[in-house]
Protein backbone atom coordinates (compact mmCIF):
# COMPACT_ATOMS: atom_id res chain seq x y z
CA UNK A 1 0.00 0.00 0.00
CA UNK A 2 1.02 3.94 -0.77
CA UNK A 3 -0.16 6.94 0.83
CA UNK A 4 0.07 9.67 -1.78
CA UNK A 5 0.08 12.88 -0.04
CA UNK A 6 -0.97 15.51 -2.73
CA UNK A 7 -0.68 19.89 -2.17
CA UNK A 8 -2.37 21.25 -5.18
CA UNK A 9 -3.93 24.87 -6.10
CA UNK A 10 -7.85 25.28 -5.26
CA UNK A 11 -8.77 25.62 -8.64
CA UNK A 12 -7.53 22.54 -9.75
CA UNK A 13 -8.27 20.18 -6.97
CA UNK A 14 -11.97 20.00 -8.10
CA UNK A 15 -11.16 18.63 -11.43
CA UNK A 16 -8.76 16.48 -10.07
CA UNK A 17 -11.40 14.69 -7.41
CA UNK A 18 -13.59 13.87 -10.25
CA UNK A 19 -10.87 12.13 -12.81
CA UNK A 20 -9.75 10.11 -9.22
CA UNK A 21 -13.11 8.83 -8.21
CA UNK A 22 -13.93 8.04 -11.93
CA UNK A 23 -10.55 5.98 -11.91
CA UNK A 24 -12.39 4.00 -9.03
CA UNK A 25 -9.93 6.08 -6.43
CA UNK A 26 -10.78 7.58 -2.96
CA UNK A 27 -9.56 10.52 -1.64
CA UNK A 28 -9.72 12.47 1.25
CA UNK A 29 -9.58 16.62 0.88
CA UNK A 30 -8.24 18.88 3.44
CA UNK A 31 -8.26 22.43 3.15
CA UNK A 32 -4.44 24.25 3.66
CA UNK A 33 -2.94 27.37 3.35
CA UNK A 34 0.54 27.80 1.87
CA UNK A 35 3.41 29.70 3.76
CA UNK A 36 5.02 32.00 1.46
CA UNK A 37 1.67 33.29 -0.27
CA UNK A 38 -0.68 32.57 2.21
CA UNK A 39 -3.36 31.30 -0.47
CA UNK A 40 -5.55 28.29 0.25
CA UNK A 41 -4.53 25.18 -1.53
CA UNK A 42 -5.91 22.01 -1.18
CA UNK A 43 -3.95 18.35 0.15
CA UNK A 44 -5.44 15.20 -1.32
CA UNK A 45 -4.48 12.18 0.86
CA UNK A 46 -5.12 9.16 -1.54
CA UNK A 47 -4.72 5.61 -0.49
CA UNK A 48 -3.91 2.92 -3.18
CA UNK A 49 -2.02 -0.22 -4.02
CA UNK A 50 1.40 0.02 -5.28
CA UNK A 51 0.55 -0.69 -8.89
CA UNK A 52 -1.63 1.85 -9.25
CA UNK A 53 0.53 4.63 -7.80
CA UNK A 54 1.91 5.63 -11.78
CA UNK A 55 -1.78 5.88 -13.01
CA UNK A 56 -2.52 8.17 -9.78
CA UNK A 57 0.76 10.38 -10.82
CA UNK A 58 -0.14 10.57 -14.59
CA UNK A 59 -3.76 11.96 -13.26
CA UNK A 60 -2.48 14.75 -11.13
CA UNK A 61 0.61 15.52 -13.84
CA UNK A 62 -2.40 16.20 -16.24
CA UNK A 63 -4.51 17.66 -13.99
CA UNK A 64 -2.39 20.33 -11.82
CA UNK A 65 -0.22 22.79 -14.25
CA UNK A 66 1.79 25.34 -13.20
CA UNK A 67 0.29 29.19 -14.26
CA UNK A 68 1.50 32.71 -13.01
CA UNK A 69 -0.47 34.96 -11.01
CA UNK A 70 0.45 38.76 -9.69
CA UNK A 71 0.56 38.80 -6.45
CA UNK A 72 1.36 41.63 -3.13
CA UNK A 73 3.48 39.57 -0.42
CA UNK A 74 2.76 39.43 3.20
CA UNK A 75 6.01 40.24 4.28
CA UNK A 76 9.08 41.85 2.59
CA UNK A 77 11.63 39.72 0.30
CA UNK A 78 14.53 41.03 1.06
CA UNK A 79 15.44 44.57 3.37
CA UNK A 80 14.07 46.81 6.34
CA UNK A 81 10.71 45.98 7.54
CA UNK A 82 10.38 49.97 8.52
CA UNK A 83 11.12 50.98 4.51
CA UNK A 84 8.80 47.58 3.55
CA UNK A 85 6.44 49.38 0.60
CA UNK A 86 4.01 46.39 -0.93
CA UNK A 87 4.69 45.78 -4.73
CA UNK A 88 3.03 43.47 -6.96
CA UNK A 89 5.27 40.98 -8.60
CA UNK A 90 4.34 38.03 -10.40
CA UNK A 91 5.27 34.66 -9.72
CA UNK A 92 4.87 30.75 -10.62
CA UNK A 93 1.87 29.14 -8.76
CA UNK A 94 -0.01 25.27 -9.31
CA UNK A 95 1.06 22.79 -10.51
CA UNK A 96 1.60 19.95 -7.25
CA UNK A 97 3.39 18.55 -4.56
CA UNK A 98 3.60 15.36 -4.40
CA UNK A 99 4.79 12.44 -1.03
CA UNK A 100 4.46 8.72 -1.94
CA UNK A 101 4.65 6.91 1.22
CA UNK A 102 4.95 3.14 2.57
CA UNK A 103 1.84 2.18 4.50
CA UNK A 104 3.13 -0.65 6.82
CA UNK A 105 -0.45 -1.11 7.90
CA UNK A 106 -4.12 -0.01 6.71
CA UNK A 107 -7.23 -0.41 8.27
CA UNK A 108 -10.68 0.40 7.39
CA UNK A 109 -13.31 0.40 10.36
Amino acid sequence: MKLIIAVVQDQDAGRLLEKLLAAGQRATRLATTGGFLRQGNTTLLIGMEDEKVGEALKLIEETCRSRTQVVTPWVPLGGSVDSYVPYPVEVTVGGATVFVLSVEDFHKL
